[in-house]
């Protein structure tokens, strides 16, 4: 079985949002230091080119977290498989991800960043799947509302393939 790929968001349509994302952000965050925690991997494009477009001080982390195991199905519980570099006590932290489905992840990082006591937690996705939820979270900042297809491209992957197209495609099993 081989597949395709079908564009569905091209390069430029992404760059404009990332752009209005990146002013909007700094908008909010004006006069702070925005503690941006990318989630490895898919989320490591977006969240560079995010950050390219804050004009306020950006601090950058990441963690990588995983709910399937082995599978590829989603067990639902939530594992941190790479800690944070710093502590996010007192910190405004911005939480960039590729893509929300299920919102498991997002809502236990919120809780995790709140646990951990900082000073506020917002989210940011490239990606937003309303079909899929499963547990409701507030999203601050979406790039792009999706229908329920299986997306590449921008960081995300197939088989780990396909990360390093420049734009958001959709697979089709031939």
């Amino acid at each position: 079985m081989s597949e395709t790929i079908r564009v569905m968001l091209p390069e430029e349509e992404l760059d404009k949002r990332i752009r209005e994302l990146g002013a909007k952000i700094s908008k909010d965050y004006e006069g702070k230091t925005v503690y941006l925690v990318c989630i490895l991997k898919g989320a490591a494009v977006f969240a560079m080119e995010l950050a390219k477009r804050i004009t306020t001080d950006v601090v950058i982390d990441f963690m990588a977290t995983s709910s399937y195991g082995a599978g590829t199905v989603s067990s639902g519980e939530v594992k941190i498989t790479k800690e944070l570099d710093m502590d996010p006590a007192g910190r405004d932290v911005l939480i960039v991800e590729d893509i929300i489905d299920s919102g498991n992840t997002l809502n236990f990082l919120q809780e995790y960043f709140k646990e951990k006591k900082a000073n506020s937690v917002k989210l940011c996705t490239m990606l937003d799947k309303p079909d899929r939820r499963e547990v409701d979270v507030n999203v601050d900042y979406t790039g792009f509302s999706i229908p329920d297809e299986f997306v590449v491209g921008y960081g995300l992957d197939y088989d780990q393939k396909y990360r390093n197209l420049p734009y958001i495609g959709v697979v089709e099993l031939d």
